[in-house]
């Protein structure tokens, strides 16, 4: 693990200049020159929270662990709670988070040779205002901002959600493939809402599924971890053709 890497850097909604950094996480003692790679984003109602989430820093663990390329982002943060408002400001610190998401996916590319990633097999996953994000990141693959790396690609083919809905944009063909968690009693990002995104998902000729939990809240990552994992696992080795990937 390598801390505080500095992918990018972006002015915030009060005009300050924003250094963005990551965490990477890197498998040791392998031979593939081509790994596959997810980017993390962490929760916060896009005010709070830090890519040291104990939930990211435990899946990038795990996955890093089976060969994967990981990074946990910080990105820009707004003024306001977005989990308990709606406005311009909070529309605003979503599409910031996005644009941020997006430059940390051209930052792996723009660094496959030194870290050995294969660009084709990029994911993105977060929670709550994470996974908010990511699906986002993924059904939004030409919005894009330009918080750093410049010049590459920022599409995704997978995004992983808990607890997370697409507010920006639409589905549409060569998305992302979407694998989403959710507790149909979620007070702060509603389950019809992922519901909504992944019947969009759908209709557009998308891989997606949606693992419901009944009566479940926010964030029940500890209660559903080995489900997450294995599922997570299962779909992105699917989605991503990890069966005919680089073993070498």
């Amino acid at each position: 693990m390598t801390n505080d890497l500095v992918y990018g850097s972006a002015a915030d909604q009060r005009g300050v200049v924003r250094t963005l950094k990551l965490d990477l996480y890197q498998p040791v003692s392998d031979t593939s020159t081509a790994r596959p790679a997810i980017v993390w984003v962490h929760g916060g109602g896009f005010v709070g929270g830090t890519k040291t989430a104990s939930e990211l820093v435990d899946q990038a663990t795990v996955f890093s662990k089976k060969g994967y390329v990981n990074v946990s982002i910080d990105y820009r943060l707004g003024p306001k709670d977005c989990n308990t408002a709606s406005d311009a400001v909070c529309t605003e610190s979503i599409k910031m988070a996005q644009y941020d998401a997006q430059a940390a996916v051209r930052w792996l590319r723009a660094k496959a040779s030194l870290y050995k990633i294969d660009s084709s097999r990029i994911a993105i996953g977060g929670s709550s205002a994470g996974a908010i994000t990511a699906l986002n990141v993924g059904f939004n693959p030409g919005d894009v901002g330009a918080s750093g790396s410049t010049g590459f690609a920022s599409d995704v083919a997978v995004a992983l959600s808990l607890s997370g809905a697409r507010v920006r944009g639409t589905a549409d063909v060569g998305d992302a493939a979407s694998l989403m968690f959710h507790g149909t009693a979620d007070t702060q990002v509603l389950y019809a809402w992922a519901l909504s995104t992944q019947v969009e998902a759908l209709a557009a000729g998308l891989s997606s599924i949606l693992t419901s939990w009944e009566g479940d809240g926010h964030l029940p990552y500890g209660k559903h971890r080995q489900e997450i994992l294995d599922q997570s696992t299962n779909f992105m080795y699917w989605t991503m053709d990890l069966e005919h990937a680089a073993q070498s």
